[in-house]
C-alpha cells in the first residue's frame, strides 16, 4: 500500500495568515440599500421592517420576505443575498468585539474563568480563559508595519496586551514629563524676562523675549503652553547664537546667568539633545559683571 504523502502546509497557517475581515461599514446604509429593494419588489409587508440602525431585526426581516423579492431580476435577487451575506459578516464580527468587552467586564467584576465557562459555551475554566483571549484578538493589532490583526492565539493576544501595556506606560510618563515642564515653564520664563536688561540683545532676542512677554499672562492652556515653549526655544536660539558671535557670556550679571542655565535645562534636560548640544550653551563663558 502506498503510503501517503505528508501535506507540506504548516499546521499553524490558518493561525499565521492575516485574516480578511469586513472592519469598518455604515451597517445603516446597506440595510437602507436593502429595504430599497424591498419597496422596489412591492413586498406588501415592507412597513413592518425594522428601522435601519436596528440590524439583527432588518436581517431577520429580509431573511423571511427574501420570496418578496422572487419575481425580480436574478441579479437584484443576487445583490440583495450578497449584502445579507456582508451584514451578517460584520455582525458576526461586532459580536465578537462585544463579547470581549463583556468578558472584560465580568472579570472586572470578579467572575471567575469557571464561571464563564458555560456563558462562553465552553466545559472547562481554561478553554473559557482560551476563548476570551481569541476574542480580544478582534481588537489588537500587531506590530507590522501594515498593523494586521493579531492571530488567534492566547500567546499572540498575551504578546500584543504587553506590548500595548508598555506603550500606555511610555505615553503616561511622556504626559506626567509635559505636565512637569509646564509647571515650570511659567516661573522659568518669567524669570528670564527679569533679567532681559542684564543680557546681551539684538533683534532676533528681543523679538522673541516680546513674544514671550505677550503670551505669558495667558498661559492656561495647553495650546498657551505650546505657544510658550516655541517662544522660549526661539529665543534661547537667538541667545546661543548671538552668544558665538560675540565669543563671550550673554548674561551679564550672575543673576543672568542662573535664569538663562534654568531655561535652558528646561528646553534641553538631556544636555545633548535638540537644538543645543551639550555641554550646554552659556555655561563656560563666564558673566560679565558690570
Amino acid at each position: 500500500m502506498k503510503k501517503r504523502a505528508r501535506s507540506s502546509a504548516r499546521p499553524t497557517k490558518p493561525l499565521v495568515k492575516p485574516p480578511v475581515r469586513i472592519g469598518s461599514l455604515d451597517a445603516a446604509a446597506v440595510v437602507a440599500e436593502l429595504r430599497q429593494l424591498h419597496e422596489n419588489a412591492e413586498d406588501p409587508a415592507v412597513e413592518r421592517m425594522p428601522a435601519d440602525d436596528e440590524l439583527f431585526g432588518a436581517l431577520l426581516y429580509v431573511e423571511k420576505h427574501a420570496q418578496a423579492l422572487s419575481k425580480q431580476p436574478a441579479e437584484v435577487q443576487r445583490a440583495a443575498a450578497l449584502k445579507r451575506v456582508q451584514l451578517w459578516e460584520y455582525l458576526r464580527e461586532q459580536t465578537e468585539l462585544h463579547q470581549a468587552r463583556a468578558v472584560e467586564d465580568a472579570r472586572s467584576a470578579g467572575a471567575q474563568w469557571i464561571q464563564l465557562a458555560p456563558a462562553l459555551a465552553v466545559g472547562a475554566p481554561s478553554a473559557a480563559y482560551n476563548k476570551a483571549k481569541r476574542l480580544k484578538a478582534v481588537e489588537l493589532v500587531d506590530e507590522t508595519p501594515l498593523a494586521n490583526q493579531v492571530r488567534r492565539t492566547p500567546e499572540a493576544v498575551l504578546k500584543a496586551e504587553r506590548r500595548l501595556a508598555q506603550e500606555r506606560a511610555a505615553e503616561q510618563r511622556a504626559q506626567e514629563e509635559a505636565q512637569r515642564r509646564h509647571a515650570l515653564m511659567v516661573p522659568v520664563a518669567s524669570r528670564l524676562l527679569e533679567q532681559r536688561e542684564f543680557l546681551l540683545r539684538d533683534d532676533d532676542v528681543d523679538y522673541w523675549l516680546e513674544e514671550i512677554e505677550t503670551v505669558l499672562p495667558h498661559c492656561r492652556t495647553p495650546l498657551q503652553m505650546v505657544s510658550l515653549d516655541r517662544y522660549l526655544s526661539a529665543a534661547l536660539r537667538a541667545l546661543s547664537k548671538l552668544e558665538r558671535e560675540r565669543a563671550c557670556s550673554v548674561a551679564l550679571t550672575e543673576n543672568a546667568h542662573l535664569a538663562l542655565a534654568a531655561a535652558v535645562e528646561l528646553q534641553n534636560p538631556q544636555g545633548g539633545t535638540g537644538d543645543f548640544p551639550a555641554p550646554l550653551p552659556f555655561s563656560s563663558l563666564r558673566p560679565i559683571t558690570p
